[in-house]
């Protein structure tokens, strides 16, 4: 393994891809803890030391804890996920989006550049949310605000919505920049490190517990064990795939006669990754920004409360919200008729399937068959662990969302890295080997 990270710093391109992307994971860091204008940390501490096991604390973890101590970075690249989502649930009804999507680079450059816009807009008013917010945060024992009363009021509303946009706007520059020049999809690798990043603290708060005696030490160890065995139950559902076998008949070239060749089409179980879950997670934090708007309404706090995690309304809506966005986001990756117009082009075919029409149809019933198990897979990891950290009192917030997005993404990294190492004849991180005469990953 040791040889393995020495390749990857002796190819020249590798090297400034991994070098690039740790300067801007870099960045991001130190933008995580440069605090708004006029906020007194003192207080917030104290409120945000009572609502780690909320919606907060599942929020504050896809942002590295930024949103916690109220930094430039507080709303990461949430907006810019929202707004995603909009654009293509938008192509689904105009014409005009769905032709956008069907136009290849020219298009999806028109698509990004409007996702970009709603980024903006977004966070313009959810900052204003936040504002409010921030200023309706009252310490318990010594009776002040989070906000320092010097600025509280519209200048701080209006520095704060400005700082939030604005740092809203660099995260999505710097996730892009990742994606075009480093290695990983940027966006997710953003939320990769926001979630690594508690680990340490996580891990040294919970052994002071237990040195303290406020943990059973039993208690942990059953904790560790599901964590282990939910991240070996997600590897295996990431990776699992339904193999369609394609055959391609004899060709002859010139003079040259081809042998066809039998060959594989993997659909993956989980195909639409870990994107379900941040967008419903995306769509589930809504409540409790438009609470931000009514502080002072008690219809809004019941509302809301509704939607705190472990609550049967809750996990209802959040299961059914990541059930729809897999088939939603499958069908949007995966376009059954285009698989078969290619292979029909190339002259490969389904066995005991016409090409055309017929095999665009039997894949589509295929990953329709399996997309279900995969959205059931995706809704138990997200819904299951909120229930695990109740029962069992959790210091800190853990869970299958966060677990699945450090496996999916560190996985997509390192099938990235190990596709430049064999370009260039080095072994990569995933070793093959032979299992009964077949090769195996």
């Amino acid at each position: 393994m040791l040889d393995t990270f020495k390749n990857v710093f002796r190819i020249p391109d590798l090297r400034k891809k991994v070098l690039f992307t740790l300067l801007m994971i870099f960045i991001y860091r130190i933008g995580g803890h440069i605090p708004t204008p006029g906020i007194n940390a003192t207080v917030l501490a104290e409120f945000w030391a009572q609502s780690k096991n909320t919606l907060f604390g599942l929020y504050d973890m896809f942002v590295g804890g930024a949103f916690g101590k109220a930094t430039v970075f507080a709303m990461g690249v949430m907006p810019y996920i929202s707004a995603s989502i909009i654009i293509q649930l938008l192509a689904t009804v105009f014409p005009y989006f769905h032709k956008l999507q069907r136009e290849g680079g020219e298009g999806r450059k028109k698509i990004t550049q409007y996702t970009r816009y709603g980024t903006v807009l977004l966070s313009f008013v959810q900052a204003i949310g936040v504002s409010v917010f921030l200023q309706s945060i009252v310490s318990q024992t010594t009776g002040q605000h989070a906000v320092l009363p010097s600025i509280a009021g519209p200048i701080f509303t209006f520095v704060t919505a400005i700082s939030l946009t604005t740092g809203t706007v660099f995260i999505m520059w710097l996730g892009e920049q990742i994606t075009n020049r480093g290695v990983g999809n940027g966006i997710s690798f953003i939320i990769f490190i926001g979630i690594v990043d508690r680990i340490p603290t996580a891990i040294f708060g919970e052994v002071q517990q237990i040195s303290a005696g406020t943990r059973n030490l039993f208690v942990e160890i059953i904790v560790l064990g599901i964590i282990f065995l939910m991240t070996a139950f997600i590897v295996l559902m990431t990776q699992a795939t339904r193999r369609i076998p394609i055959q391609t008949p004899k060709k002859v070239v010139g003079t040259k006669m081809y042998a066809g060749q039998n060959t594989v089409l993997p659909l993956r179980v989980n195909m639409a990754g870990v994107i379900p879950i941040i967008f419903a997670s995306s769509l589930m934090f809504l409540p409790s920004m438009l609470k931000n708007f009514f502080p002072e309404s008690q219809v809004m706090e019941d509302f809301t409360n509704m939607f705190l995690p472990g609550r049967p309304v809750h996990d209802a809506l959040y299961a059914l919200l990541i059930v729809f966005f897999t088939y939603f986001y499958t069908a949007i990756i995966f376009n059954p008729m285009d698989i078969a117009d290619n292979l029909k082009k190339s002259g490969g075919f389904v066995p005991g399937i016409r090409p055309g029409k017929k095999t665009a149809e039997f894949l589509d019933s295929v990953l329709t068959r399996i997309t279900l198990p995969g959205a059931v897979f995706l809704a138990f990891v997200a819904v299951v662990p909120f229930l695990i950290m109740g029962g069992l009192n959790v210091s800190f917030y853990f869970g299958g969302t966060s677990v699945l997005i450090v496996v999916g993404v560190a996985l997509d990294t390192l099938q990235q890295l190990e596709y430049h190492l064999q370009m260039h004849n080095y072994e990569g991180f995933l070793k093959k080997g032979r299992l009964r005469g077949r090769r195996y990953y």
